[in-house]
């Protein structure tokens, strides 16, 4: 719909430019305040879709999402109607699903349900799982079961890489001195977000399972008596890129 001012992305193979109504029977989609017609029932609703679709196998998505046939979706709940988006695009099973905030503004027992579903709806079907490509800053959501993650900072990829090697990489690092004077008044650039405190020196580390980084840290601070170092979760990796990006801007 809208033409790219700069770089390309594929979908499936397929130039984003050059997509035609064939591709969308592949393709899901989920998103934060979903338009539906207000007007149908639950039921009526995903009547309505299933002659679009070459597949389409409902199954027992509907009880799965303890959501009621009859009643009309102007009277569904935020929670309802999110779970029912997410029905009417796993009963035709795409290869691709694109989520757009789908956790945003629900509590957490709904949450729960749309993960869970999700999750046990790709474990069960035959053949090869479809790709969820799912956009948040619900990052806590998607941390137990994503199994990449990439991260956009105006219009830059700052990385894009399976989360247990992204997880293992970037760690806090935690610096005791032996001599508090001898705190550097500049840190190494690669050192996120760097604070002291007396003897302490604390910082984030995008390398920081490297063996070489005892080595930087020495040369760096001289008087270092020891070094640990915490694993650190993708909340704390968002924190840590976006707060060092803006500081060189």
């Amino acid at each position: 719909m809208l033409r790219p001012t700069s770089g390309t992305a594929t979908l499936l193979g397929t130039p984003s430019t050059q997509l035609d109504s064939t591709m969308f029977t592949r393709v899901g989609y989920v998103a934060e305040g979903q338009e539906m017609p207000d007007w149908m029932t639950v039921r009526g609703f995903m009547d309505y879709l299933r002659p679009f679709y070459p597949t389409w196998e409902e199954g027992s998505l509907l009880r799965d999402l303890d959501l009621p046939d009859d009643r009309r979706i102007r009277e569904l709940s935020r929670g309802m109607r999110m779970k029912l988006a997410l029905a009417s695009v796993l009963a035709f099973r795409p290869e691709l699903i694109l989520m757009d905030e789908p956790f945003s503004g629900l509590d957490p027992l709904v949450r729960d349900e749309l993960t869970r579903t999700l999750i046990d709806r790709l474990a069960t079907e035959d053949g090869t799982p479809p790709t969820v490509l799912i956009s948040t800053h619900d990052l806590a959501e998607i941390e137990p079961f994503a199994t990449h993650a990439a991260m956009l900072h105006n219009g830059q990829l700052m990385f894009a890489e399976p989360l247990d090697v992204l997880l293992d990489r970037f760690r806090e690092i935690t610096v005791t001195l032996a001599d508090s004077t001898q705190i550097a008044r500049t840190f190494p650039r690669d050192w996120m977000c760097p604070e002291s405190s007396g003897a302490v020196v604390r910082f984030v580390h995008a390398n920081g399972s490297s063996e070489s980084l005892p080595q930087e840290i020495r040369s760096a601070l001289p008087s270092t008596q020891s070094i640990e170092s915490t694993s650190i979760g993708l909340r704390e990796i968002f924190l840590a890129v976006t707060r060092t990006q803006r500081s060189a801007a």
